[in-house]
């Protein structure tokens, strides 16, 4: 049965910036594209919205098919609505963001994604669509959430030094933090506590921390 519809219904769409570190630089998760419109071109995995479910589920469906990746956070941070920015009809996109640890991931591309792949972020081919402003508005909501600190323990595994918890966060923000001061505000902020172990390695041993209950 066809349905004539009194308002236009432009399809809506997620799409996810899934972020990483390894060795110690930021990724964003990339697909390649296996179909038209952009065949073989980069892009932040995501899709459409289907009839029966809503925006996060539809965030975390297509994260799932394309990349193989399943989130248990997501962060919506922003809606993109151009007229233009799908040459296929009038594309709203609503836009996620989401951190993992690498040690715990292992994508691959399946679906309509011909493969998946991290990017260091100073180092990202070209995008589809309007992926390259979905993105840089998402480092930038990153960075914003990043100087709360606890964002970043997504980031790390469940016990970390304070040096690691550092490095994140100056991977992520881009700004290099003095490490006594950095110490002082991750302390004073009571969001890690501190656990009977360390770490040991080429220095001396670094007690470990962990997310504060």
């Amino acid at each position: 049965m066809a349905f004539t519809y009194a308002y236009p219904h432009p399809a809506v769409a997620t799409d996810i910036a899934v972020f990483t570190l390894r060795r110690g630089a930021l990724h964003v998760l990339l697909i390649e594209r296996g179909g038209e419109p952009f065949l073989g071109a980069w892009a932040l995995p995501g899709g459409f919205v289907q009839p029966e479910e809503d925006l996060d589920a539809c965030a975390r469906r297509e994260l799932q098919e394309e990349t193989g990746v399943e989130a248990d956070v997501l962060f919506h941070f922003a809606n993109f609505s151009a007229p233009a920015r799908d040459p296929r009809e009038r594309v709203i996109s609503v836009a996620y963001l989401a951190l993992m640890p690498s040690d715990e991931l292992r994508v691959a591309g399946s679906s309509d994604a011909a493969q998946a792949q991290w990017f260091p972020i100073g180092d990202l081919p070209p995008l589809a669509f309007d992926h390259e402003e979905i993105l840089r508005q998402a480092l930038a909501n990153l960075g914003a959430r990043a100087r709360g600190v606890t964002l970043l323990f997504a980031l790390l595994p469940p016990r970390f030094t304070l040096s690691q918890l550092q490095a994140a966060y100056e991977a992520v923000t881009g700004e290099e933090a003095e490490k006594r001061n950095f110490r002082k505000m991750v302390l004073g902020l009571d969001c890690v506590r501190e656990t009977d172990d360390f770490a040991h390695g080429s220095h001396r041993p670094a007690r470990l921390y962990e997310a504060a209950a």
